[in-house]
């Protein structure tokens, strides 16, 4: 079994990176320092229930699924693997044009 703060800081972690924003972004989205969102997901410190609201609004989650012990939803999946391809498909174009240009 996790305990609640473990599943609070990986939650806000793995969400975080999901979306590709930094502990600085966060931070600033939430009105609060980058040191106090990374106690928060090292564990160290517990957010009072209004900072819990703030966070959740800044990474598109409903307040409780911040203890969540589901994985992502399948779309949140689908959505990240399109995204990959697009940014692959994007960059090889960009090598094809590139290549081209030099000959």
């Amino acid at each position: 079994m996790t305990d609640i703060r473990s599943l609070l800081s990986n939650n806000i972690k793995k969400r975080r990176e999901f979306l590709g924003i930094s502990q600085a972004a966060l931070a600033e989205g939430v009105e609060t320092s980058t040191h106090y969102i990374s106690q928060i997901e090292r564990k160290i410190k517990f957010p009072s229930p209004e900072m819990l609201e703030r966070i959740a609004v800044a990474l598109e989650f409903d307040t409780p699924e911040l203890f969540s012990v589901a994985p992502f939803p399948p779309e949140a999946l689908k959505e990240f693997q399109e995204g990959v391809k697009a940014d692959i498909s994007s960059i090889e174009s960009r090598l094809e044009n590139l290549m081209w240009s030099k000959k």
